[in-house]
Protein backbone atom coordinates (compact mmCIF):
# COMPACT_ATOMS: atom_id res chain seq x y z
CA UNK A 1 0.00 0.00 0.00
CA UNK A 2 1.10 3.56 -0.73
CA UNK A 3 -0.42 6.97 -0.10
CA UNK A 4 -0.09 9.63 -2.76
CA UNK A 5 -0.47 13.06 -1.13
CA UNK A 6 0.34 16.73 -1.29
CA UNK A 7 -0.67 17.18 2.36
CA UNK A 8 2.26 17.83 4.69
CA UNK A 9 0.22 16.71 7.71
CA UNK A 10 -0.31 13.26 6.19
CA UNK A 11 3.34 12.98 5.23
CA UNK A 12 4.66 14.13 8.61
CA UNK A 13 2.37 11.80 10.54
CA UNK A 14 2.75 8.61 8.50
CA UNK A 15 6.01 8.68 6.51
CA UNK A 16 7.84 6.49 9.02
CA UNK A 17 5.18 3.76 9.11
CA UNK A 18 3.51 3.86 5.68
CA UNK A 19 5.03 4.28 2.26
CA UNK A 20 4.13 7.75 1.01
CA UNK A 21 4.81 9.61 -2.18
CA UNK A 22 4.76 13.21 -1.03
CA UNK A 23 4.08 15.61 -3.87
CA UNK A 24 4.96 18.73 -1.91
CA UNK A 25 4.25 21.31 -4.62
CA UNK A 26 1.52 19.40 -6.46
CA UNK A 27 -1.99 20.71 -6.91
CA UNK A 28 -5.15 18.64 -6.34
CA UNK A 29 -5.38 17.71 -10.02
CA UNK A 30 -1.68 16.74 -10.07
CA UNK A 31 -2.30 14.20 -7.31
CA UNK A 32 -5.13 12.70 -9.33
CA UNK A 33 -3.07 12.48 -12.52
CA UNK A 34 -0.21 10.86 -10.60
CA UNK A 35 -2.66 8.24 -9.36
CA UNK A 36 -4.08 7.78 -12.86
CA UNK A 37 -0.59 7.11 -14.18
CA UNK A 38 -0.12 4.46 -11.46
CA UNK A 39 -3.46 2.87 -12.39
CA UNK A 40 -2.31 2.69 -16.02
CA UNK A 41 0.73 0.75 -14.77
CA UNK A 42 -1.50 -1.72 -12.91
CA UNK A 43 -1.99 -0.26 -9.40
CA UNK A 44 -5.46 -0.22 -7.82
CA UNK A 45 -7.21 2.54 -5.92
CA UNK A 46 -7.94 1.69 -2.29
CA UNK A 47 -9.75 4.96 -1.52
CA UNK A 48 -12.04 7.00 -3.70
CA UNK A 49 -10.26 10.01 -5.21
CA UNK A 50 -13.11 12.38 -4.32
CA UNK A 51 -13.84 11.46 -0.71
CA UNK A 52 -15.32 14.05 1.60
CA UNK A 53 -17.70 16.89 1.02
CA UNK A 54 -15.16 19.56 0.05
CA UNK A 55 -15.27 20.32 -3.66
CA UNK A 56 -12.06 19.91 -5.70
CA UNK A 57 -12.00 23.62 -6.50
CA UNK A 58 -12.16 24.55 -2.80
CA UNK A 59 -9.31 22.55 -1.30
CA UNK A 60 -5.77 22.22 -2.60
CA UNK A 61 -5.09 18.99 -0.61
CA UNK A 62 -5.69 15.38 -1.53
CA UNK A 63 -4.46 12.05 -0.22
CA UNK A 64 -5.25 8.79 -2.00
CA UNK A 65 -4.43 5.26 -0.89
CA UNK A 66 -3.43 2.77 -3.60
CA UNK A 67 -1.81 -0.60 -3.97
CA UNK A 68 1.89 -0.36 -4.51
CA UNK A 69 1.91 -3.69 -6.29
CA UNK A 70 0.98 -3.66 -9.94
CA UNK A 71 -0.86 -6.24 -11.99
CA UNK A 72 -3.36 -6.27 -14.78
CA UNK A 73 -5.17 -3.02 -15.49
CA UNK A 74 -8.01 -2.61 -12.99
CA UNK A 75 -10.90 -1.23 -15.02
CA UNK A 76 -12.84 -0.11 -11.93
CA UNK A 77 -9.87 1.93 -10.68
CA UNK A 78 -9.34 3.39 -14.14
CA UNK A 79 -13.00 4.37 -14.47
CA UNK A 80 -13.00 5.91 -10.98
CA UNK A 81 -9.83 7.96 -11.44
CA UNK A 82 -10.75 9.16 -14.94
CA UNK A 83 -14.21 10.19 -13.72
CA UNK A 84 -12.65 11.99 -10.74
CA UNK A 85 -10.28 13.88 -13.03
CA UNK A 86 -13.16 14.96 -15.26
CA UNK A 87 -15.23 16.13 -12.28
CA UNK A 88 -12.24 18.03 -10.91
CA UNK A 89 -11.58 19.72 -14.25
CA UNK A 90 -15.25 20.71 -14.45
CA UNK A 91 -15.11 22.32 -11.01
CA UNK A 92 -11.81 24.04 -11.80
CA UNK A 93 -13.23 25.43 -15.06
CA UNK A 94 -16.08 26.96 -13.09
CA UNK A 95 -13.86 28.42 -10.39
CA UNK A 96 -10.13 28.18 -9.67
CA UNK A 97 -8.87 27.33 -6.20
CA UNK A 98 -8.66 30.48 -4.13
CA UNK A 99 -5.60 31.78 -2.39
CA UNK A 100 -6.69 30.85 1.12
CA UNK A 101 -5.11 32.26 4.30
CA UNK A 102 -2.92 29.79 6.20
CA UNK A 103 -5.53 29.17 8.92
CA UNK A 104 -8.04 28.03 6.26
CA UNK A 105 -5.38 25.89 4.58
CA UNK A 106 -4.78 24.25 7.97
CA UNK A 107 -8.49 23.38 8.10
CA UNK A 108 -8.31 21.83 4.62
CA UNK A 109 -5.20 19.86 5.63
CA UNK A 110 -7.06 18.58 8.68
CA UNK A 111 -10.10 17.49 6.67
CA UNK A 112 -7.93 15.55 4.21
CA UNK A 113 -5.86 14.12 7.07
CA UNK A 114 -8.93 12.83 8.90
CA UNK A 115 -10.33 11.24 5.76
CA UNK A 116 -7.13 9.32 5.04
CA UNK A 117 -6.65 8.46 8.73
CA UNK A 118 -10.12 6.90 8.73
CA UNK A 119 -9.18 4.81 5.68
CA UNK A 120 -5.90 3.75 7.31
CA UNK A 121 -7.69 2.74 10.51
CA UNK A 122 -10.34 0.82 8.59
CA UNK A 123 -7.72 -1.46 7.06
CA UNK A 124 -6.08 -1.98 10.43
CA UNK A 125 -2.80 -0.13 10.13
Amino acid sequence: MIIITNNASVYETYHETIKIEYLETAKFLDVLTNCRDRVHKGAKLLTHPLTGSVKPNETPFKSIMMTEEVGALDVDSLTMIESSIEVTKKFLNNSEIKEWPERILDDFRLIDFRLIRSAIESIGI
